[in-house]
């Protein structure tokens, strides 16, 4: 049984999400970020990286690096096409991780979150702020044209969407940016699926 090692509302959501999706048996294991616990000891033994998620899986490797955990998740479980079998597909799907991840996550909401890793002036924090929003718009207004009229991100549920999820989550919730019209119906759509639905109340959103 794999265990992941998380924190509610973080990054790490999407994995979870994809667990819950696959629908076999897991261990969950909360690092509280706001405490500072992934800088600790204990964790530190776990993961030397200091971050979340962090996948120790059944042969008692670690697996880290949402981008990695959730391809894994996927390749390990190739009957839910959760990353296409085809190389046009599987291309599109890691594309998209890209971008969410490298783009709205890290230089965006990451500026929004945590604008004090980005200057050592508290007075520059705001257009800190500003900048991360503003990269995060331009990338919402990117995923609404690729989503266009679609049900998911590429026509069929995938990984991409599990993290397209998570940045509207934390636009709704925590950075009050409005999303464009057919990414709230993703968002929306997605909050319905079962699995969403037990990951939320299992981190206690819901």
């Amino acid at each position: 049984m794999v265990k992941l090692f998380h924190f509610p509302g973080s990054c790490s959501l999407a994995a979870h999400i994809v667990l819950e999706e696959i629908g076999k048996p897991y261990e969950l294991e909360k690092v509280d970020l706001v405490s500072g616990a992934q800088n600790k000891a204990g964790y530190r033994e776990v993961n030397p990286k200091g971050k979340v998620p962090a996948l120790l899986r059944d042969d008692g490797t670690l697996l880290t690096e949402l981008p990695a955990i959730l391809v894994y998740l996927a390749k390990t479980h190739p009957e839910l096409n959760l990353l296409p079998g085809d190389v046009e597909g599987e291309v599109r799907v890691l594309e998209a991780l890209d971008y969410m991840i490298a783009t709205l996550h890290m230089r965006g909401f990451t500026r929004i979150f945590r604008a004090s890793m980005f200057t050592p002036t508290t007075a520059d924090e705001p257009a800190v702020q500003q900048t991360g929003r503003d990269i995060a718009i331009e990338g919402l207004k990117n995923l609404s044209h690729q989503l266009g009229a679609k049900a998911y991100l590429l026509g069929d549920f995938t990984l991409a969407d599990a993290m397209l999820f998570v940045l509207s989550f934390w636009s709704v919730g925590r950075a009050a940016i409005a999303l464009p019209e057919n990414l709230a119906a993703h968002f929306g759509r997605m909050k319905a699926r079962p699995a969403v639905e037990r990951t939320l109340k299992l981190e206690g959103f819901a």
